[in-house]
C-alpha cells in the first residue's frame, strides 16, 4: 500500500504504484513524460502542451477548468493529478467521489519539491523524483542573482500584477529580485499606480497574457521604465521545467544588470 497526504491535507491511498493515470496540470503533465511515464499516462488537458508528442496523441479530457467528467469516469484512472488553483472544486470533489486525486498547492520552491517527490513515489519513481530535485538545486546555486526592483505582469485590459503568496513570487525572488507588489496572490492595477512604485523594470509575461513587443513599447512610452518580455513558463510551470531555468534565466539576469 503507498499512502501519500497531497499538499491540501488529503490522504491519497494506492495498491501499488499508479498504472492509469489522468493530469489535469500542464507542468505536471511535462513532470510524467520527464519519469518516463508514457504508457501510464491516459489523459491530460488541451492545456497540457508539452511534451508536443503528448499533446498530439493523448486522449484530451477537457480543460483545466471545465473537465469532462464522464469521459474522466469511462477511463477509470487509478490516480488523477490535479491543483487547487488550476482546476475547480467543484470538478475536483466530483472526482472525489470515484478515485484517487492528488492535490498540488504550490506556492513556494520547497512545495514545487515536495510535489515532485509525492509523483514520484505515487508512480513508482522515487529515486528519479530525489535525482531530479538534486539536480535542480544545484542548478540554483548556480544563479547569477541580480537585486532589482520589478513589477510582474500577467494581463492587460485590465492589468494584473503578482503579489505575495504564489510560485511566481517565490521565482522572483530565488533570482535576488524584490517584488513592488506587496498584495497578496494577484491584482489589478493603474499605470498611474505603477509610476508610483519605483521600478527597475517591468517583466511582461508571455502567459496567461500573451504580451508582445507592442505592449512592451507602449509601457515603456507611457512610463519610461525598461521593459522586459519573459517566458511565463519559466517562472511558473514547477516540476521538470525548472531543468530549463539556470539556462533560461542567467542570460536574463544579465539583461538586468547591464
Amino acid at each position: 500500500m503507498i499512502k501519500r497526504i497531497d499538499q491540501t491535507g488529503r490522504e491519497v491511498r494506492l495498491e501499488h504504484p499508479a498504472k492509469r493515470i489522468i493530469s489535469l496540470v500542464p507542468s505536471q503533465t511535462e513532470l510524467l513524460h520527464y519519469f518516463g511515464l508514457e504508457e501510464e499516462t491516459i489523459g491530460i488537458t488541451k492545456f497540457c502542451i508539452h511534451p508536443d508528442s503528448w499533446f498530439r496523441s493523448k486522449q484530451r479530457v477537457g480543460g483545466t477548468k471545465n473537465l469532462d467528467i464522464q469521459l474522466i469516469q469511462s477511463l477509470k484512472p487509478d490516480l488523477i493529478i490535479a491543483n487547487k488553483e488550476e482546476n475547480t472544486k467543484e470538478d475536483i470533489e466530483a472526482l472525489q467521489r470515484d478515485f484517487q486525486v492528488y492535490i498540488s498547492d504550490i506556492n513556494t520552491i520547497p512545495e514545487a519539491y515536495q510535489m515532485i517527490k509525492d509523483v514520484g513515489l505515487l508512480c513508482g519513481k522515487e529515486q528519479a523524483a530525489v535525482d531530479l530535485i538534486d539536480t535542480i538545486q544545484e542548478d540554483f546555486s548556480e544563479l547569477n542573482k541580480v537585486s532589482a526592483r520589478v513589477a510582474y505582469f500577467i494581463w492587460k485590459n485590465p492589468y494584473m500584477v503578482v503579489g505575495q503568496s504564489n510560485f511566481i513570487n517565490s521565482m522572483i525572488q530565488e533570482l535576488g529580485l524584490k517584488n513592488a507588489i506587496q498584495d497578496d496572490r494577484y491584482v489589478e492595477i493603474e499605470v498611474e499606480e505603477v509610476a508610483k512604485l519605483n521600478l527597475d523594470y517591468i517583466l511582461l509575461s508571455t502567459e496567461p497574457y500573451p504580451f508582445k513587443e507592442e505592449d512592451k513599447v507602449e509601457l515603456e512610452n507611457r512610463l519610461g521604465i525598461k521593459v522586459l518580455i519573459v517566458d511565463g513558463e519559466m517562472f511558473s510551470w514547477y516540476g521538470s521545467r525548472m531543468l530549463k531555468m539556470k539556462d533560461y534565466f542567467n542570460p536574463m539576469l544579465k539583461l538586468l544588470n547591464v
